[in-house]
């Protein structure tokens, strides 16, 4: 096992992370896209940048972006949250991101130029300056996009009324915000058109995820010792902001997917992946 693969627990061995490289490299663009879907701690991240790894010691240049590089700034989210609803000033749900950023970005990508790639403080709640983002390098062969409810479509009106939460119950209740969020995916359509394939990481459900959050956090603390990252609680009370998108993307991307990779509740992989 190559050591500097860094595998985690489930399926983040070489023979999987190779086989994903393989599928991203085998499609048919000069610079394909790869998507990369699954709900909050499947693994997603870390999978995205052990292809990237893999690819560079094969000498060919992979660029990882996630969707939450593109995330509003916070003093565009505190303005959106004056403007229509308090909860639009959290990062993370749809309409929290810089769709024109992402589009410029990867078309820029697809085309083969040298572009900045923006980067997104977690801890600090705050897009990186430009001055500090990388450059993609030359001669790039493919890119891995990763992130949480891409291709999700939105949810019929009606499916709203009813609060999913206590975040949605006590302050959304009456559903402005939810709204604002699900009329919010039909704009990311032109992202996902850019697309050339969308593997689903689908883990056991959404009751894994508040668990698998916290994982996330405690790690990204650990790698920041000197600065403070969400507590369990607020960890907790963070992934209600993404329950009814997660759940949608549960009931829809069985048949929007190019391929579903089924996970158990340790990441690991259920059944072969379905072509």
């Amino acid at each position: 096992m190559d050591p500097s693969l860094h595998p985690v627990a489930g399926h983040h061995t070489p023979d999987f992370i190779a086989a994903r490289l393989a599928e991203a490299l085998g499609l048919a663009a000069e610079v394909p896209v790869y998507g990369l879907t699954g709900l909050q701690g499947t693994g997603k991240s870390t999978l995205a940048a052990d292809m990237a790894a893999m690819a560079r010691r094969r000498g060919l240049p992979v660029v990882v972006l996630s969707i939450d590089d593109f995330y509003l700034g916070r003093r565009e989210r505190l303005a959106l949250g004056r403007r229509v609803h308090p909860l639009l000033a959290t990062r993370g749900p749809p309409g929290s991101h810089d769709i024109d950023l992402a589009l410029e970005t990867i078309d820029g990508l697809r085309a083969g130029r040298a572009v900045p790639l923006p980067r997104f403080d977690k801890i600090g709640d705050r897009r990186l300056p430009p001055s500090r983002w990388p450059r993609s390098p030359a001669g790039l062969r493919a890119v891995v996009f990763e992130g949480w409810f891409h291709k999700v479509p939105p949810q019929a009106q009606d499916e709203l009324a009813t609060p999913l939460n206590a975040l949605e119950r006590d302050e959304d209740p009456d559903g402005t915000w939810r709204r604002y969020c699900n009329e919010a995916l039909g704009r990311y359509a032109p992202l996902w058109a850019r697309l050339d394939h969308l593997t689903w990481l689908r883990g056991p459900g959404f009751d894994v995820v508040p668990a698998w959050r916290w994982q996330q956090e405690v790690t990204l603390q650990a790698a920041h010792p000197g600065r403070k990252a969400m507590s369990r609680d607020q960890v907790e009370r963070f992934v209600l902001f993404f329950e009814r998108t997660s759940r949608q993307a549960m009931r829809t991307l069985p048949g929007i997917a190019d391929r579903e990779i089924a996970l158990d509740g340790e990441r690991r992989v259920l059944s072969p992946p379905r072509s």
